[in-house]
């Protein structure tokens, strides 16, 4: 039954009045009611119109909320974190009211303009007015949304005021693993309690007011990726009445030098110390240690982070040296492992094509995704020197030299993928302060080639991308992505599906979430 709001809700009617009782008019309409039980000699019907039980409810309250972290203010200092029209966002604005000699049995909001800056609250409340009578009335509330910044941003936008901070550092020419970390770090909200992240020579600095909250995100850190850690601090005052010294202490934090899809030579002793497999494998996969495998054999292993740094390697080609091959013939041999099954493949090089007809053999663990003509991405070993100690071993040894392929297959690629196609899903970025460290043009380029070929990974590989939120696009690119998918019609490339994408609360302003 739908009522007003401001309109007191209706109650059973009080019974007939009773033989034999005492019988009074009502001083109002004159019914005739029961006299024992009449309230200021009104009937129940006059009352509820003239009595107000939410008076003393303010009905106007101010919200205060944080456009840097989208915190609101839980007074007296607590900052919380609540979607729009949530259960917290609920309680914290109950919270607001002072409630006399009420209660209330319900709440709900009530849909407002998305510009208007206002919170609009429906409430129930319900009050005694008698011995035995309890009435209840309905109300709205409207919270003005104010803005406010919170202690911790506000800190972040004045200099020398961290306590300690944490250098996360990879010696590599490209920041593949670096940007699949930053997938992780947003995933977990692992850099809540920073108040800067800059950006530094190979690598990102996040700051940090306190120290826990740095070892906090080193253990974090340290738990999801492979790395090495180093702490140092630093005196900066001491009080030589009361002996009390303040520190900033510093972490140093060296990710493996080891990307994804990278080609390595482990140390002999260490390849036949994590079971036996050839000593030239390839990264499948970057985790809490570095993934191997062996596509000749399908063989896997896992090198830790200790492990590693009791024996350190490097990669001997990374996916800048990939070379584009097309498929002359492929035969499954049989042997599989989970998604991967072993194959014999003919190559011919994408650029001999029309050229010669020079072909290489090699064995790969993509048989099942591979047919005649189609393009892969792959290493050359034939006619290349590579500068690296392990892999010269491994041409001297006289049980691994003959198992040294021509090509190393690594994954498939897909020529007819429209170059800055539009895509219906996104991935969010760190806000990170650049410094005097702005790239060059040409920097820049290749910044955005290696985030190009990121989502490219995240598309191709449904294991890679299970491990980080995906969001849609806005409905106007969207809209774009669909009108260009299908004017191109040739790409062939594989897709994410629209039930792996989040909703992206963030691309709407504050006063579109209200």
């Amino acid at each position: 039954m739908s009522m007003d709001i401001d309109a007191p809700m209706p109650m059973a009617p009080p019974a007939e009045v009773p033989s034999g009782a005492a019988t009074i008019f009502c001083c109002d309409c004159g019914a005739p009611i029961d006299g024992t039980t009449a309230i200021d000699a009104k009937c129940y019907d006059c009352f509820k119109l003239t009595k107000d039980i939410s008076q003393g409810i303010q009905r106007e309250a101010t919200l205060h909320f944080c456009r840097d972290c989208d915190r609101w203010l839980q007074p007296p200092t607590s900052w919380v974190t609540a979607q729009p029209e949530s259960r917290e966002l609920l309680a914290l604005c109950l919270k607001k009211l002072s409630l006399n000699k009420t209660r209330i049995i319900d709440a709900s909001f009530i849909w407002t303009e998305p510009h208007s800056r206002r919170v609009r609250v429906k409430l129930v409340v319900q009050a005694a007015v008698a011995d035995d009578r309890v009435m209840q009335q309905s109300l709205e509330v409207i919270y003005v949304v104010a803005y406010q910044q919170c202690p911790e941003c506000a800190k972040s936008y004045t200099a020398n005021v961290w306590r300690a901070s944490v250098q996360v550092r990879q010696k590599v020419l490209h920041k593949r693993t670096f940007l699949y970390l930053e997938q992780l770090i947003l995933k977990h909200q692992a850099h809540r309690d920073t108040i800067n992240i800059k950006e530094a020579k190979d690598g990102i600095d996040f700051f940090f007011a306190a120290r826990n909250q740095a070892e906090k995100f080193v253990d974090f850190l340290n738990s999801v990726v492979p790395v090495r850690i180093k702490k140092s601090q630093e005196l900066i005052s001491q009080d030589s009445h009361t002996a009390k010294k303040q520190f900033k202490f510093s972490f140093s934090i060296e990710l493996i030098p080891i990307c994804k899809d990278d080609l390595v030579a482990l140390p002999i002793s260490l390849a036949k110390q994590i079971g036996n497999i050839s000593p030239l494998a390839i990264c499948y996969r970057i985790g809490t240690a570095v993934n191997l495998l062996d596509p000749n054999t399908l063989q896997t292993a896992d090198v830790s982070g200790p492990v590693y740094w009791r024996a350190p390697f490097n990669a001997l080609a990374d996916t800048n040296d990939l070379v584009e091959f097309i498929v002359m013939d492929c035969e499954p041999l049989g042997a599989a492992k989970g998604k991967w099954i072993l194959a014999e493949v003919q190559l011919a090089r994408a650029s001999d094509l029309g050229v010669n007809d020079k072909t290489y053999f090699a064995r790969t663990h993509l048989g099942g995704l591979l047919h005649a003509g189609d393009s892969v991405l792959g290493y050359m070993l034939t006619g290349t020197n590579f500068n690296d100690p392990h892999y010269e071993a491994i041409e001297q040894s006289n049980t691994y030299s003959s198992r040294i392929p021509d090509v190393v297959v690594v994954k498939k690629h897909y020529p007819n993928r429209r170059r800055n196609r539009k895509r219906q899903w996104k991935v969010k970025r760190m806000a990170k302060d650049e410094g005097e460290l702005l790239p060059k043009k040409a920097d820049q380029e290749r910044m955005d080639r290696e985030f190009e070929q990121f989502l490219r990974d995240i598309e191709e590989d449904d294991e890679f991308r299970t491990a980080m939120p995906l969001y849609k696009q806005q409905k106007k690119d969207a809209d774009e992505m669909s009108m260009a998918t299908t004017e191109d019609g040739d790409d062939d490339a594989p897709r994410v599906d629209m039930e792996e994408l989040l909703d992206d609360f963030d691309e709407l302003t504050m006063e579109e979430k209200v």
